[in-house]
């Protein structure tokens, strides 16, 4: 994958983005294993602009990291400054799974209780009914009962 080709001005607002992060991915005595590839792009896919702290003090080795990291993941490189790298890559949209078998959640129901006497303000209480409650009147919370069905029709399902 190629390196994301940014304008000055959309690295500058990444870099000043990136300013309060700390560092998610270390890069050890080791270097640049695959196991710091594969860590390095599920920090990317999570948050999209990373720093990486690289334990090393050759400086052209950092540079050399950033850049096959950036390609390698097809990411942008922001900036490299001391022993932090700076990438970024757009995350990923999430795949959303619909369920068939999922039933309606919570609902929060007002019930308003007015005064008996006209001079009163009316009371307001919210309550949280469940998929398997009604609210009957004068405000009772009920669960559903069951439904009684006859065995011959139980036996034909």
């Amino acid at each position: 994958m190629p390196a994301i080709q940014l304008t000055p001005a959309q690295r500058k607002e990444h870099r000043s983005a990136a300013h309060h992060l700390t560092p998610v991915v270390a890069v050890g005595n080791d270097g640049l294993t695959p196991a710091v590839e594969r860590e390095v792009n599920q920090a990317l896919n999570a948050h999209g602009l990373i720093k990486v702290r690289v334990f090393s003090d050759d400086r052209d080795a950092r540079s050399a990291m950033l850049a096959s990291l950036a390609e390698s993941l097809g990411a942008a490189p922001i900036q490299h400054i001391g022993k932090l790298l700076v990438l970024w890559r757009p995350i990923p949209p999430k795949e959303k799974t619909v369920r068939e078998d999922r039933m309606p959640g919570p609902r929060t129901v007002k019930i308003v209780s007015f005064s008996k006497s006209g001079n009163h303000r009316a009371t307001v209480k919210k309550l949280k009914v469940f998929g398997n409650e009604r609210v009957a009147s004068g405000g009772q919370v009920k669960r559903v009962r069951q439904r009684i069905t006859s065995v011959k029709k139980k036996a034909a399902e």
